[in-house]
């Protein structure tokens, strides 16, 4: 096969130009001169027959042409990056920060690094299970998972997963439905205060006048409060899942209600390129959660279709 492709130094210094934002700081980077790095780009336009870069005074600025360009080289330069850790693995033993919610750290993420790290033994994970998103410094994270609307100044953000809320009780309590819950405190989260006021309008309902019992900073406190026989609570349905397991807590058939919050992957939009380590384990990440969602819609199929067969 006949690939049509640009040198690999001329693409390399475009990326660079482009995430830099001049010639003079990609030469920098690539260990070669600011007169190298423009002529490579001069070659690089004539190639294409098209301008990649207006020259301004003080930079560079992409055309139409280069920023639709750009997008499929950064594609493309990841996934040789991944590729090429995956396969040889790093050179040497490295250290890769994360910073992740508490409550998906423990209850979705940390039962699976199992397989990250048998796949990639010589990546080191640090997780900073930090509840409040600004105690590690930005420029120390490698990958920042948060949990919001995915609208974080200087940060671009990529949808991870959305899921829905679901009411639990402890096993063996009276609470069978929504208008079961008036008799039993509420264990609200602070951040989604406003999930209990949904959940009673859904049900045609009207909020009792004093609110929570008992208000807690995370989504595993509330499970662990809930397990011990106190009050009910509404919780991702991925977090749910993981005490329902171990038989800690039960819940409520029929109520699952959207939420407007998700799980986001962050990319701070800085002048250096992301490191390998960190691009192969949010490949890892979006992996697992793909996995997880064909298995989960492929159990739905099998319970509908036992469920027309019994009627049947």
């Amino acid at each position: 096969m006949s690939y049509r492709l640009p040198p690999l130094p001329w693409l390399r210094a475009f990326e660079a130009s482009a995430r830099r934002g001049s010639f003079a700081a990609a030469a920098d980077e690539l260990g070669l001169t600011s007169a190298a790095v423009s002529h490579q780009m001069r070659a690089l336009e004539q190639e294409l027959g098209y301008p990649l870069f207006e020259r301004l005074a003080r930079g560079l600025r992409l055309t139409d042409l280069g920023k639709a360009y750009l997008v499929p080289v950064r594609q493309a330069f990841s996934e040789l990056s991944i590729s090429t850790l995956s396969i040889f693995g790093p050179a040497g033993e490295t250290t890769l920060n994360v910073r992740v919610p508490v409550s998906f750290a423990v209850l979705w993420m940390t039962p699976r690094l199992h397989r990250f790290a048998q796949a990639h033994p010589g990546i080191r994970l640090r997780l900073f299970s930090a509840i409040w998103a600004d105690a590690l410094p930005a420029d120390k994270t490698d990958i920042d998972i948060r949990f919001g609307y995915g609208n974080w100044p200087g940060s671009a953000a990529q949808l991870l997963v959305n899921d829905p809320i679901v009411l639990v009780t402890a096993p063996g309590s009276r609470i069978k439905s929504v208008r079961d819950i008036g008799s039993t405190e509420m264990v609200q989260i602070m951040g989604v205060e406003g999930d209990w006021l949904h959940l009673y309008e859904a049900a045609g309902m009207e909020l009792p006048k004093g609110g929570a019992g008992i208000s807690v900073d995370t989504s595993l406190a509330a499970l662990e409060i809930v397990a011990s026989g106190h009050g009910a609570a509404l919780v991702l349905s991925r977090f749910a899942e993981a005490f329902e397991a171990t038989g800690k807590v039960v819940r409520v058939k029929g109520v699952e209600l959207p939420h407007d919050q998700s799980h986001y992957l962050l990319t701070t939009q800085s002048s250096d390129a992301p490191r390998a380590e960190a691009l192969l384990f949010a490949d890892w990440l979006r992996q697992e959660l793909a996995t997880e969602a064909a298995q989960q819609m492929k159990g739905k199929a099998a319970a509908t279709g036992r469920r027309r067969r019994s009627h049947g």
